[in-house]
């Protein structure tokens, strides 16, 4: 019985490394591509640097999961394939809602780098083009109160 536990467990072992870095990777891959175009516009002026930023936010994407799915590896003994199969889906499960969490952090990054880079190009603010004087504006004030003053005895 213990053999058969520990065969199962090995080849749940097995499955998720598979899965996990092929995921892994997969996902990283295709941030590095679509995350490219992103950061091309925000360092228009600088390609090198475009490129160093998505290597470096790559690189930070495979060691936080690699090492979270690292982490989460440990399971208990399966005495049945279906409690093998049970076991290999819960940590992917888990495995994947850290992707999509990570994949959501990433593309925020992004978002706010882009926005910065936009905010930084936008023209000066125009200058005001009146002053209101502010005894103008107390007369303002007290006429408005008349007319509420009014209002209410009409009403």
């Amino acid at each position: 019985m213990a053999d058969a536990v520990e065969s199962y467990l090995m080849a749940v072992y097995g499955a998720y490394a598979v899965i996990s870095v092929g995921l892994t990777i997969w996902i990283a891959r295709t941030l590095f591509k679509n995350g490219a175009v992103f950061l091309e516009e925000v360092f228009a002026d600088n390609p090198r640097m475009a490129e160093a930023v998505n290597r470096l936010l790559v690189v930070g994407f495979y060691l936080v999961n690699l090492g979270y799915a690292s982490l989460i590896l440990k399971a208990d003994g399966s005495a049945t394939m279906t409690e093998a199969v049970e076991v290999l889906s819960s940590k992917l499960g888990l495995l994947l809602l850290s992707l999509a969490l990570m994949h959501f952090m990433n593309l925020l990054v992004f978002h706010r780098i882009r926005r910065r880079a936009k905010l930084a190009v936008l023209p000066p603010p125009v200058a005001p083009q009146m002053r209101i004087d502010p005894r103008m504006d107390e007369e303002m004030a007290a006429q408005r109160q008349r007319r509420r003053a009014v209002a209410e005895v009409s009403a």
